[in-house]
């Protein structure tokens, strides 16, 4: 479906107004359940499109074939726009989610034995986010001058002789029994079955995390009518609760 198929929304006086909305699949359809009743008492008849891989929500709204996404914090959206070009803007705050690093082998970080095979997820933001949590945890160092998007290559020290192997985001969660540790986007570890409170053995902090959630859309549209009516819908006490129940407390609301 390409932009010709979609074009400016349009609703008759009284008839809500359709609205396309891309998110990951799993436990985000839950909260969107929610969200799209919010949405249809503001008069908007909100469509949720799902996705299974990173790469296609902000492709699928450059595209117009959704008007919003709701799956990205910043880091990975400023990626995004540097790899594509996308004319792609954040307007409303969703939740914060930790990322994690995950042991079914080993009971805490200092466990990890020389030599140790960590798995973390192989797209930029993401990458950089991983290895930053092992930097401080004592893991690794990666150079100051990478900032938010450290790869591999960019670790400065190594003291245990990690072997950190890239993996694609929605794969490394399910690779887990075959490795010793790994870094897994708290969506992909409910995905694979990872026990989010049992097997965690670090997590970020919460303070200043720049990794907050939101709701994007293309720039144009950014000061549309339709726009603060689908962040109201989902900055309410019921999205809350719902946030709250199906990540059982691992992603938390980023509204105040």
């Amino acid at each position: 479906m390409g932009a010709a198929s979609f074009g400016h929304i349009n609703a008759e006086e009284g008839t809500p107004t359709p609205l396309r909305v891309g998110i990951m699949s799993g436990e985000d359809e839950d909260v969107w359940r929610v969200v799209s009743q919010n949405a249809l008492k503001n008069g908007l008849k909100v469509e949720v499109v799902t996705f299974s891989e990173y790469n296609l929500p902000d492709e699928a709204l450059a595209e117009h074939d959704v008007q919003a996404n709701a799956f990205q914090h910043g880091p990975f959206l400023k990626a995004q726009i540097a790899a594509h070009g996308f004319h792609i803007v954040p307007v409303g705050n969703m939740y914060v989610s930790p990322i994690g690093l995950y042991s079914t082998k080993w009971h805490s970080v200092s466990e990890l034995p020389k030599g140790a095979s960590i798995g973390v997820p192989n797209d930029p933001s993401n990458e950089g986010r991983a290895l930053l949590l092992l930097q401080t945890q004592g893991l690794i160092k990666v150079s100051d001058s990478a900032g938010l998007l450290p790869t591999v290559l960019d670790i400065t020290d190594n003291p245990r002789n990690l072997n950190v192997k890239e993996l694609d985001a929605g794969v490394v969660g399910r690779a887990l029994s075959d490795l010793d540790a790994a870094v897994v986007n708290t969506d992909w570890a409910h995905k694979s079955g990872i026990d989010v409170v049992h097997q965690r053995i670090a997590q970020e902090a919460l303070q200043n995390n720049p990794y907050t959630n939101f709701i994007a859309v293309n720039e144009e549209d950014a000061k549309a009518p339709w726009v603060k009516k689908l962040v109201d819908a989902y900055q309410q006490p019921n999205v809350k609760k719902v946030l709250l129940d199906v990540y059982h407390g691992s992603t938390l609301p980023a509204w105040p």
